[in-house]
């Protein structure tokens, strides 16, 4: 059994922050100091960062003093794009991540059904059929054998089609009008629904989800990402991916201040005045240009290689003009942009767009507010450019490549090696000057900052590896730069006092490199050091977050 590192000796979460805390004897994560040991926090923010020789002076005045005991604090991780509610249900409901196959995932979706209670839909998430020894979904008729009449939205991994019963296509339809859900894109009778279809049954069902499945929903996402070192998280909604209830009742949650700060992104074309009404910091999010790779719909200049049909490009949801109008009323408005986009078409036409845009209220107020696109996965050296013209942040996932990436991954299944290699080009980003925002885009990959910084750093494609420090900077202070907040992010003087805390581990410089030579412990480098992360080892274990001077998650003693 492995044994669990002490807490520090911090207030617990219901328990009041004294006004002056003092942390010391452990390792601060801190570009102030490289050698610091000791922090000092003020009314929830950083007040001084140093040695331990010179804590003792902080000592005798602070309310409160906590020892380390050799522990690292760092920034705590900002995920720069979730949605909340579903992140929730899988880790509460059905969760078909990781099932080996087709019977297994049927056994698991008829057990699940035949526990729940009455009322609500029965919402799961995860399934992947690329590796599954079948190589196919489920039918509608196998799906509804194993739901035994219940209504089951079941989204894949990529979140862009789903499987859902006939009781909940059948509520879809009723409520589509005329037509139904059969006159929409992506319908199918027996196999999973894409494009508009999807939408539809997902918006049915996460309407019909009862208001205590929503709170316990995220309730255990927020609780989650506290675990995990996680202080805030951008919640990317939108009328596509859930509705209007569930963002508010997410921010009121969120408000109450017992858990991790959240910022909310309204995904919805022209929307200004719905994002500033619904407390949102920006109208973008999930804005979809197009959907996703293992899906078939992300948008491309050429087809895919294993599409039963030879010309299948994927799906455009935007044109340029459209993305243009947007980006120019959002900047009119001073409210930031963002955009969903993945494939080398759909990114073509955001930064068509957004040229535009620049063309009409002026590229500096464009580039100003730092509009975002999430994914941002297929990128060439022109797309590239573009974002380093237009000051777009790249919000970016890199358990993606972790997940699909690599020679024999579903990347190079849908478009051929030569095209996949070109997926997620982190290091041409940074070198550009490209901001970069990391994320999980949970629950399509889990919640796991750690994990993030490694994949970025021992990306699948040599050449698109970043140092963990850059990685490290993307998954803190990138995320508050994306909201365009420069001073968080970083244990300075000044700067809110979000943290995580650690246990004790060997603490690397590392290069984006897998050769043990290029990572150091020499403390002559001037470089704080972060755990060695070393791919197949363990994760650092999380002994505290806390957010603007709260405790919002202490580990168990023992």
């Amino acid at each position: 059994m492995t044994s669990r590192a002490a807490a520090p000796l911090l207030p617990a979460p219901d328990e009041p922050a004294p006004r002056t805390l003092l942390l010391r004897g452990g390792h601060v994560y801190s570009p102030a100091d490289p050698f610091a040991t000791a922090v000092l926090v003020q009314d929830g923010t950083v007040a001084w960062v140093g040695s331990e020789s010179a804590a003792d002076s902080y000592a005798r005045d602070a309310d409160a003093v906590t020892d380390l005991a050799g522990a690292l604090v760092t920034p705590a991780f900002v995920d720069a794009h979730v949605h909340a509610t579903s992140t929730g249900l899988a880790l509460t409901g059905l969760d078909l991540t990781g099932c080996p196959g087709l019977a297994e995932a049927l056994d698991r979706i008829a057990a699940f059904v035949r526990a729940w209670p009455a009322g609500g839909v029965v919402v799961g998430h995860g399934w992947d059929e690329t590796g599954w020894p079948e190589r196919r979904a489920p039918s509608l008729a196998e799906l509804d054998a194993a739901c035994a009449g219940a209504a089951v939205y079941l989204s894949r991994t990529d979140v862009h089609s789903a499987l859902a019963s006939s009781a909940l296509r059948a509520l879809a339809d009723r409520e589509q009008g005329a037509g139904g859900l059969a006159a929409l894109p992506g319908h199918h009778p027996e196999q999973p629904l894409t494009r508009d279809a999807h939408h539809a049954v997902r918006a049915a069902a996460l309407a019909h989800l009862t208001p205590a499945q929503r709170d316990t929903a995220q309730r255990a996402a927020l609780r989650r990402a506290a675990e995990l070192g996680i202080g805030s998280v951008h919640e990317c909604a939108g009328p596509g991916i859930s509705s209007e209830g569930d963002l508010t009742a997410l921010l009121e949650l969120a408000g109450r201040g017992d858990g991790p700060e959240v910022f909310g992104y309204w995904g919805e074309l022209g929307a200004v005045d719905t994002a500033r009404r619904l407390g949102a910091v920006g109208a973008g999010g999930d804005l979809f240009v197009d959907g996703a790779i293992g899906s078939h719909t992300a948008c491309l200049h050429a087809p895919y290689t294993d599409s039963a049909d030879s010309a299948d490009e994927g799906a455009r949801y935007l044109t340029a003009e459209q993305v243009a109008d947007h980006v120019a009323a959002c900047t009119a408005a001073g409210l930031q942009a963002g955009f969903h986009a993945i494939g080398d078409a759909a990114l073509a036409a955001v930064a068509q767009g957004v040229r535009a845009a620049a063309g009409k209220v002026g590229l500096g107020r464009v580039r100003a507010l730092r509009h975002r696109v999430e994914h941002a996965e297929l990128l060439d050296a022109d797309g590239i450019a573009a974002f380093a013209e237009l000051g777009l942040t790249a919000s970016v996932q890199p358990a993606f490549d972790a997940a699909w990436g690599g020679t024999d991954g579903m990347y190079a299944t849908r478009l051929g090696a030569e095209r996949a290699r070109a997926m997620n080009p982190f290091a041409a980003l940074l070198r550009a000057g490209v901001p970069l925002a990391f994320g999980s885009d949970a629950p399509v990959t889990a919640l796991d900052p750690w994990g993030t910084v490694r994949a970025a750093a021992f990306h699948r494609t040599a050449e698109h590896r970043i140092s963990v420090r850059a990685a490290f900077t993307a998954h803190t202070r990138g995320g508050w730069r994306a909201l365009g907040r420069d001073d968080a992010g970083t244990l300075v003087p000044g700067a809110p006092a979000s943290y995580a805390v650690w246990a004790p581990t060997q603490l690397l410089v590392q290069a984006p490199d897998q050769r043990v030579a290029n990572w150091s412990t020499d403390p002559r480098s001037g470089v704080p050091g972060l755990p060695e992360l070393t791919p197949g080892g363990p994760n650092p274990q999380c002994l505290a977050t806390v957010v603007r001077g709260r405790t919002v998650y202490l580990a168990e003693q023992g």
